[in-house]
């Protein structure tokens, strides 16, 4: 069974970095499509970046580099390494996936309910 949690949230301030985490504890096989969104109060989830079972990558483009995704040194463990952080980076950050795909996507899925499964969330506040 699937289960997301994110890890890796916290204070940091201006100019800053953090490192967030996303595990699948269920160790679930096969392909896969991975995604992370953040929600600030008042507005609507948004997609951050995704990675895909081929190491094909994402980002939205507000980004400018400063966020990087990558898979993690143990199975269904991704990472979003966050840096020159902005107070307007502050939100609830969350995983999100999709398994037992037979191929890559091939593109961005930026919207949420192309997502099948979600983590709990972990909140970054950029703050001095």
């Amino acid at each position: 069974q699937v289960q997301l949690v994110e890890s890796g949230g916290g204070l940091v301030q201006p100019g800053g970095s953090l490192r967030l985490s996303c595990t699948d504890s269920g160790n679930t096989f096969g392909r896969y499509y991975m995604g992370w969104f953040r929600q600030a109060p008042g507005h609507d989830r948004e997609f951050v970046a995704a990675i895909e079972w081929s190491g094909s990558t994402y980002y939205s483009d507000f980004l400018a580099g400063r966020f990087t995704i990558s898979r993690g040194s143990s199975r269904n463990t991704w990472h979003l390494q966050m840096n020159s952080l902005k107070s307007e980076d502050t939100a609830v950050y969350y995983c999100a996936a999709v398994f037992g795909l037979h191929t890559d996507i091939g593109r961005p899925m930026t919207t949420p309910n192309e997502y099948h499964y979600w983590g709990q969330g972990t909140q970054v506040t950029v703050s001095s």
